[in-house]
Parts: structure tokens; C-alpha cells; sequence
């Protein structure tokens, strides 16, 4: 058994081996459940009713990811050897379509519960923010979402740790630390719902829609920076999605406002 035996990898037990980016998904994962076990509890509901739901949505989230990203990079990357679509510790989810695959089980779990599906998004959206986080500094062990070419300047003018800046040196050049920006601004966007949407939101579906328009912000920006996008011919994909997270944001935030439900 080896702890640590290079960059990407926590342990490695003969042939076995568990990566960084697999441990820090997970890890992000029990901090979204946690949190949400936490607000079901405030809301008045029991804490408990996520167990069943935790491992399913985590399952089926992944999957989405993984098909989403296979689908874009199929003929660059598994059409030689398809085997490799299975291979999810080497790298390859893209978050947008674990997030279209969560929702869908998710509206059909709460209408099972008979729990209002703005109620669960609100409870359990902000800490998906913090899971996103998470998930993207397993990226940067993977030494992957890194943006373009910078100086090694202009890491330090950000005051980063040695190990950070290290490690953005990436075939023979420095590059942006897009993981970092991303999870900083996942970061601030679950601050501003749990610190003052939450505080202020009367309306059930406000802290679920602020959700996607602070997140669309965040990822539209960060993607425009990353070299290793997802492409619809010219256009990234991740930053069309995007769009559309902000644009249903907004448009969900004025419905909730005008017609929705009191808290």
C-alpha cells in the first residue's frame, strides 16, 4: 500500500488505485448532502429524507456527466477505444449534463415524497455549488480545465501557494488556474444565496433559480478562459449552456416573485 504515490493519486493498494479526483467528488458530494440534511431539517421535514435519494442522485448525476462529455468528444477520444467511456478516474465528466440528469430523477424523487420540487431545490442547489468546488480542484490534480498561457509572473501576483503554481506548468508552459477561479466563484455565488438571497427570499424557488444564474455567470466566464472546451462547431458548449442557466434563472426568479408560493 503507497500513500501518495504521485500528483493525481491517494492511494494505491497492488493494481488499485483511488485518484484524487475521484476522492475530492465524493468528498464534495457528502458536503452537498450534508448541507441539505441540514436546511430539510430547518425547512421542517425530516433530515432523513436524502438517505435514499444521496447515493442514487450521485450515481445518476455521474453518468449524465460522463455521457455528456463522451458525446462531445467521442471521435477525439473513444472512437479507437471505446473502452476507455468507462474509465471516468482518468478525467471526462462535464458537470452541465450531470446537472440535466440530477434534475430530471430529482422532480420525479420529491414528487414521489409528495415535497414541493422548489422546496428540494432550494434545500440542496447552494450545496451543489459547494460539491462544483470541490470537484474542480480534482481536475487540477488530474493537471486538466486548465485556461491558456500566462506568465509565471502573474501566478505569483496572485499569491498563490508554491504547489498551485507548480503545478500549472503544463507542456512546457504556465497557464491560468481556471479550476481555482471556478471554485472561488462557486464559492462567493453559495455565499450570496446562503448569506443574503436566503435572508431576504420570500418567495419557495428563488435560492434554486439564483442557483443557475450565479453559476451561468460564473462557468460562462471561466469557460471563455479554458482550452479544453467542449465545442459545438465554433461555439463552446459550456458557455450556450450557460446562457440558457442564466436566461431560465432569471426567468424563474420573476415567475417566482410574481406568482409563486409564499416561504
Amino acid at each position: 500500500m503507497y500513500l501518495f504515490p504521485d500528483f493525481s493519486t491517494f492511494l494505491k493498494i497492488g493494481n488499485m488505485s483511488i485518484r484524487y479526483y475521484a476522492l475530492l467528488i465524493l468528498l464534495g458530494a457528502i458536503f452537498a448532502y450534508l448541507l441539505g440534511q441540514y436546511r430539510f431539517k430547518q425547512l421542517g421535514y425530516s433530515k432523513d429524507i436524502l438517505s435514499d435519494y444521496f447515493v442514487s442522485v450521485l450515481v445518476i448525476g455521474i453518468i449524465g456527466a460522463r455521457i455528456w462529455y463522451v458525446i462531445f468528444m467521442f471521435k477525439e477520444s473513444y472512437l479507437q477505444n471505446p473502452l476507455e467511456i468507462f474509465a471516468i478516474w482518468h478525467g471526462g465528466l462535464a458537470i452541465q449534463g450531470g446537472l440535466f440528469t440530477g434534475l430530471i430523477y430529482s422532480y420525479y424523487y420529491f414528487k414521489k415524497k409528495n415535497i414541493p420540487f422548489l422546496v428540494a431545490g432550494d434545500a440542496i442547489l447552494p450545496g451543489v455549488l459547494i460539491a462544483q468546488a470541490c470537484g474542480r480542484w480534482g481536475n487540477f490534480f488530474n493537471q486538466e480545465a486548465f485556461g491558456g498561457v500566462c506568465s509565471l509572473e502573474f501566478l505569483k501576483s496572485l499569491h498563490l501557494p508554491n504547489f498551485i503554481i507548480s503545478h500549472m506548468y503544463i507542456d512546457g508552459a504556465y497557464h491560468h488556474p481556471t479550476f481555482l477561479y471556478e471554485s472561488m466563484g462557486n464559492i462567493i455565488v453559495f455565499l450570496i444565496i446562503v448569506l443574503i438571497i436566503r435572508h431576504f427570499a420570500s418567495k419557495k424557488g428563488m435560492q434554486f433559480f439564483a442557483y443557475f444564474i450565479g453559476y451561468g455567470i460564473v462557468r460562462f466566464f471561466v469557460e471563455g478562459m479554458r482550452t479544453d472546451s467542449l465545442m459545438i462547431g465554433s461555439l463552446r458548449t459550456a458557455q450556450l449552456i450557460s446562457i440558457i442557466f442564466i436566461i431560465a434563472g432569471i426567468i424563474g426568479e420573476i415567475y417566482c416573485l410574481k406568482k409563486g408560493q409564499n416561504i
